[in-house]
């Protein structure tokens, strides 16, 4: 097991059910006639359904509540994981929770945009490009009103909310040794980039000898957009380092990523996913989700069918928990009433 570390001296609010289970998958790796396939289960985080996102909340609601704050406002898309959780762990620390979505109010409330209004948060609908003006906005409409409001960033993705998987990567160092296995690959869906970024700082800390595969889910593979997206990852990645007293440079992370599986687009539910969604449900009995996870399964899945992946290697794939979604794509996943 870890020693004391500094990770352990930042202010932190449990919310985790940790560790998450590590998982061998024989049915999946039979049908796929190899890789070793293994799943960590941050579906089961705990929060409201679970996911990712929780693992950053537990350090991004310590500091709203060590700045005196009564309320968060955060954003993401109807959909968004990251806001569910974000008004979960609000109700359970009681304070107010505003979320911003891009989109349009729809007449009947499915997936997450259904928990979110049991979990009592406040929606605010606008156009996608204008969330991040809207939540800076109505923190100065609640300041004026006498709340004290905490701005979460779009999937909590900031050199903070990163620490959640710095934290996750050292679990996992301890749960390979236990499980006697190491992982060539570890594969897993990238959007906002704060839990690939901390993959990355806490694979450096733990010296993780293997590839972390970042299948993009959003993120579109032109020059600017890929360097700017880049660039992005190395910088959050250092400052969280810098957060841990580590003296790290921005330069010393490359990160791999894989924009082959874009599909048509956000959000989008294509065959890929869809036959995603069908094999993990079908060989292992775990739900994937629409959005995040059904898509980098599916990549993970053409790429050992490719041989991209070989049938000699061990891989983990990272489920970091959108299934809560799957229940607003039910005419995308099932057709004339059956799958």
């Amino acid at each position: 097991m870890h020693s004391s570390s500094p990770l352990d001296s930042i202010l932190r609010v449990p919310l985790v059910c940790a560790p998450t289970p590590l998982q061998y998958l024989p049915r999946l790796t039979e049908e796929l006639r190899g890789p070793r396939i293994w799943i960590k289960r941050d579906d089961l985080t705990g929060l409201a359904t679970g996911g990712n996102k929780t693992r950053k909340l537990e350090f991004l609601m310590a500091e709203a509540q060590s700045e005196g704050a009564d309320c968060v406002i955060t954003a993401g898309g109807t959909q968004s994981n990251h806001c569910r959780q974000t008004a979960a762990a609000a109700a359970k620390l009681k304070m107010d929770c505003h979320l911003v979505l891009g989109g349009q109010p729809t007449d009947v409330a499915l997936g997450n945009l259904l928990l979110d209004r049991l979990l009592g948060a406040q929606v605010h609908w606008v156009n996608p490009e204008q969330r991040v003006a809207t939540m800076d906005q109505l923190a100065e409409q609640l300041r004026t009103h006498g709340q004290s409001p905490y701005v979460i960033p779009i999937g909590g993705s900031n050199s903070l909310g990163t620490l959640g998987y710095v934290a996750a990567m050292r679990k996992l160092h301890d749960q390979m040794r236990q499980h006697d296995v190491l992982f060539d690959t570890i594969v897993f869906a990238t959007s906002s980039g704060g839990t690939q970024a901390g993959l990355m700082l806490g694979a450096r800390l733990e010296d993780f000898a293997g590839k972390l595969l970042a299948i993009s889910i959003d993120q579109v593979p032109d020059d600017d957009s890929d360097v700017k997206f880049t660039e992005h990852l190395r910088e959050t990645a250092a400052e969280a380092a810098n957060r841990l007293g580590e003296s790290v440079d921005s330069t010393d992370f490359e990160p791999c990523m894989n924009y082959d599986f874009l599909g048509q687009g956000y959000g989008v539910v294509g065959e890929l996913e869809r036959d995603a969604i069908h094999l993990m449900a079908r060989t292992e009995g775990v739900l994937v989700g629409p959005v995040y996870t059904g898509r980098a399964l599916g990549g993970m899945v053409q790429l050992i069918r490719e041989g991209d992946i070989g049938a000699d290697q061990t891989v983990l794939f990272w489920h970091t928990g959108d299934e809560a979604a799957l229940h607003a794509y039910s005419k995308e996943l099932v057709h004339d009433g059956s799958a």
